[in-house]
């Protein structure tokens, strides 16, 4: 079979199976076999790993990743490519393609089922992606959010995202692009950047460049926390409005009253008209744990 990642074999799938392209789905096949090696390179699978794919399109991607893994598990919701995926991974014995939606997927319903299958269990497991602009952040939330045991824990996520959502993800304290999104990665992940990916190595072409990242689940979360809920909680109100001093924008939270929030503030040490861009893991824990203990009081 021609080469997987080249556009001559992109076109000639698109029009064998009368494929119209789903915008609603996000669709953008990438083509470029240097950016694919970069993902594999990148995303660190090892011989004994199971790796969960989602959205495999045609297949590139997964045929990479099933020449360093155990197994492969792609998960796509687009019934037209499930076909396609057959074809252009039929030479492969440790491909599973699953027809669902990501966002509904039992991620370790799917680990442990991988397990029954394969007796010998995995050292690891890793997820990769090429994953649409329209639902990065849920995607990548679910993972990391979803409860379960230690041994079921995807250890890594290797994926594909807007440019931009990759600098908010990766932007520290005090500039622009920091979010809420870089405070929840960062108390999830360590992140490295894989790769920058021009518009132009994908079929049909998107609007913007994408960026590759590598997200390291950690072992250990960087901060003590009372109570994670509260903590996100307090992060999602500080940057709900990002032009609001804290004492302003944490007023309310957990139904506590201006003044509760000023000492709460005050016992913190943090200057109460600071705004939520400024801060950094540290202090969100220390508001949230506090927070949390005025709230049990």
């Amino acid at each position: 079979m021609d080469k997987l990642y080249s556009r001559a074999t992109a076109r000639r799938l698109i029009n064998d199976y009368d494929l119209d392209i789903s915008k609603n789905l996000g669709q953008n096949f990438l083509t470029d076999k240097n950016i694919v090696d970069k993902i594999v390179h990148g995303s660190h699978i090892g011989k004994e790993d199971l790796v969960i794919e989602v959205g495999p399109g045609m297949g590139v991607l997964t045929a990479a990743a099933a020449e360093q893994a155990r197994m492969v598990i792609g998960v796509e919701i687009d019934e037209r490519l499930i076909p396609v995926l057959h074809d252009t991974l039929k030479e492969y014995d440790n491909i599973r393609i699953i027809k669902g939606d990501f966002l509904k997927t039992d991620i370790f319903e799917l680990i442990n089922q991988a397990k029954k299958d394969d007796k010998r269990g995995f050292s690891g497991v890793r997820l990769i992606g090429n994953l649409p602009y329209y639902i990065t952040t849920p995607i990548i939330m679910k993972v990391l959010e979803e409860p379960g045991e230690t041994s079921q824990k995807i250890q890594s996520l290797t994926v594909m995202m807007q440019k931009e959502v990759a600098g908010r993800i990766r932007a520290n304290p005090g500039t622009k692009d920091y979010g809420a999104l870089s405070v929840a990665i960062r108390y999830y992940c360590t992140t490295e950047m894989v790769a920058v990916v021009s518009k132009e190595v994908f079929i049909p072409k998107p609007k913007v460049d994408s960026a590759v990242l590598h997200l390291s689940v950690r072992d250990v979360p960087p901060v003590v926390l009372s109570d994670p809920a509260i903590f996100f909680t307090v992060v999602r109100s500080g940057f709900g409005q990002r032009r609001k001093t804290l004492l302003n924008s944490l007023t309310g939270i957990n139904g506590l009253n201006k003044q509760q929030i000023q000492a709460l503030l005050d016992s913190a040490g943090i200057d109460p008209v600071r705004r939520a861009e400024t801060l950094d893991l540290s202090e969100f824990a220390a508001i949230s744990n506090l927070v949390s203990k005025e709230w049990k009081a």
